[in-house]
């Protein structure tokens, strides 16, 4: 599902004016997108993730290395965290989706500015961990809000893109009709 949703973060960021890459690989991490768009004289450049699940079933982030050792869990330990853990887990996991030096390096090649860091989510079992990641500096967006905004397309400045047809279906599933 997170591919269906890139693709669909990517269409409503180029029917809104920018230039985009997906799916970039650096080793064994990757960044989703990367978006760039010139607005007068100024550069707008975004980093976003993409995380969707229909139904998620653990934290967002994977709990921090030093915790796996610590108490012996698994990343993706469905356990309850406490404000620390949490805390801990969500700044680890920051560094590795958005400052790692690779990434860092790669970003300023394409554009040797500021760069925002945005996350574009579709459903979340913890809303607590929504909040740190917001203090962390990270733009939060919805997936359902960005394909609500991308039905009306008088609004952007490029009616269609190569994610076209992926939302033409999305909308036929909001239809209510019965065959």
């Amino acid at each position: 599902m997170a591919l269906l949703a890139e693709e669909l973060v990517e269409e409503w960021l180029n029917r809104n004016g920018y230039f985009t890459i997906r799916g970039i690989k650096l080793g064994v991490h990757e960044i989703d997108i990367l978006a760039i768009k010139i607005v007068g004289s100024t550069v707008e450049a975004r980093h976003i993730e993409v995380q969707a699940s229909s139904n998620p079933i653990s934290y967002l982030c994977p709990l921090s290395k030093r915790l796996q050792k610590k108490s012996g869990r698994k990343p993706q330990s469905t356990k309850p965290r406490s404000s620390k853990e949490i805390l801990e887990s969500v700044k680890e996991w920051v560094e590795k989706k958005y400052h790692l030096k690779r990434k860092q390096e790669l970003r300023q090649s394409l554009y040797p500015g500021e760069w925002k860091y945005e996350l574009v989510l579709h459903k979340v079992k913890y809303a607590d961990e929504i909040e740190v990641v917001k203090k962390e500096g990270i733009n939060i967006f919805s997936l359902d809000n960005i394909i609500k905004s991308m039905s009306n397309t008088k609004d952007t400045i490029i009616q269609s893109a190569t994610g076209t047809s992926l939302m033409e279906l999305v909308k036929m599933g909001d239809c209510n009709q019965k065959i």
